[in-house]
């Protein structure tokens, strides 16, 4: 039992804020893809696939993470008893623990067809980079953004075979909508991270963390209101995305960056602004 409470608080399972915020732009993918192939079993099926995916590899991505921080997260009040950097667990035993979660989201992965097949693993390179960025820009934010919402295309991809403009549009307001949601996550190490050297765009963006999380919202909504102008009607659906939206401004106008807990409310509050999307595209199909 000691040594799996080490494996969940290793892999985060303890937080699953994590993989639903990757999971949710899959979701987000699939439901826009079944309004053109309403094939009802194979959106369950494959919506299953994609969490399931989206649990292993935020695991997997965590531990890449906490490998490549270790040092970085010793000097961090929030992070400093993460399994790794604490040493209640080693390098090697983690990296055995990444390679299985990988095999087993690999072999979901296979379940595909060959274009998202390919994509996926263009997903696992962006995954294992991104732990980098923070030493070389000031946006990480965007790689994550960038990586997190990968799923979107991929979800496309695996029923219709391609990319097309929209989901191309999705998914750039989906980035927009994690540089906004995870400015706001990073606000809470920001003088940690000064202290030691790494950048985000909490630390770039300080003195205006509300305009710039206003603005990323602000596109992100753009772009919905117009991928879905002529699809929509007042219904339940249009309920739905709007309060997505409102759900995203809510949040600008409650941050606060000097106050750590506001800032963690905050942020975990797109999990539901996730839920509120994927029922209003969902929904809209009807």
């Amino acid at each position: 039992m000691k040594h799996l409470n080490i494996f969940i608080e290793l892999t985060r399972l303890n937080k699953p804020i994590g993989f639903m915020l990757l999971f949710w732009p899959c979701s987000w993918g699939l439901a826009y893809a079944y309004s053109y192939n309403k094939d009802l079993d194979l959106f369950i099926y494959y919506l299953i696939l994609f969490f399931l995916g989206s649990v292993l590899m935020r695991s997997a991505g965590c531990i890449v993470n906490d490998i490549v921080d270790k040092d970085y997260d010793k000097k961090v009040k929030r992070t400093k008893r993460r399994p790794i950097a604490s040493e209640i667990i080693s390098v090697k035993q983690s990296i055995f623990y990444a390679t299985i979660l990988c095999s087993i989201a690999f072999l979901i992965l296979i379940k595909f067809n060959l274009f998202t097949i390919w994509l996926g693993i263009g997903s696992m390179i962006l995954a294992f980079t991104y732990p980098f960025m923070k030493r070389l820009t000031y946006w990480p934010q965007l790689f994550l953004g960038i990586t997190f919402n990968w799923g979107i295309i991929m979800a496309w991809s695996s029923i219709h075979n391609n990319i097309s403009i929209e989901i191309v549009l999705l998914y750039i307001a989906a980035i927009f909508w994690t540089l906004g949601y995870d400015t706001i996550y990073g606000a809470q190490d920001m003088s940690d991270d000064e202290i030691i050297g790494l950048k985000s765009t909490s630390i770039k963006f300080k003195n205006n963390i509300r305009l710039f999380v206003g603005v990323c919202y602000s596109i992100t909504s753009l772009i919905l209101i117009f991928l879905f102008r002529n699809k929509i009607s007042i219904n339940l659906s249009f309920l739905l995305i709007l309060l997505f939206i409102i759900c995203l401004f809510y949040q600008v106008f409650k941050l606060d960056s000097r106050d750590q807990r506001i800032c963690l409310e905050t942020f975990k509050q797109n999990n539901f602004a996730g839920l509120f999307l994927f029922l209003g595209i969902y929904l809209n199909n009807y």
